[in-house]
């Protein structure tokens, strides 16, 4: 009998793939991932958050440039998300599950979407929203959790 790893080094996302892996963007422009469609493993990746349209079209620039072997970071005021670009259309971004480092890999097409949910005129799903309760609600259980 083979055996199931609890999860894939490399996860690979695309716009078309037949297992829905994004859960939804919240307000705050986390990206909630099912890791290689597991719904039982959701992480959220900090994304993209821009002041101005300004910053928005410098940030998109600078992500449409990268050139293999580069990154990029997005720098957020409780955490950075690191993007690499592995090759012309293949980009993966750091996360940790279960205590292991993990790539999840985009490709250009996927990864551009997401960072345009950045634009000061988009609005989430109302699933959104209650998925940024949701990472509300788990940050203040945190403190609490330090605190006591």
């Amino acid at each position: 009998m083979p055996m199931k790893a609890s999860f894939c080094l490399s996860p690979r996302y695309r716009l078309d793939d037949e297992s829905p892996w994004l859960e939804g963007i919240d307000p705050s422009r986390h990206y909630w991932i099912k890791v290689n469609g597991d719904n039982n493993l959701t992480i959220t990746i900090p994304g993209l958050l821009v002041a101005s349209m300004d910053e928005m079209k410098q940030a998109m620039k600078e992500f449409r440039l990268l050139e293999p072997g580069e990154q990029m970071t997005l720098e957020r005021v409780a955490s950075t998300c690191q993007i690499h670009c592995i090759s012309s259309n293949c980009y993966a971004i750091e996360a940790e599950i279960d205590n292991a480092p993990v790539w999840h890999l985009f490709d250009q097409e996927t990864l551009d979407s997401l960072l345009m949910s950045a634009h000061p005129d988009w609005q989430c799903a109302p699933s959104g929203i209650e998925l940024g309760r949701k990472l509300l609600l788990r940050s203040l259980e945190q403190a609490t959790a330090i605190k006591g």
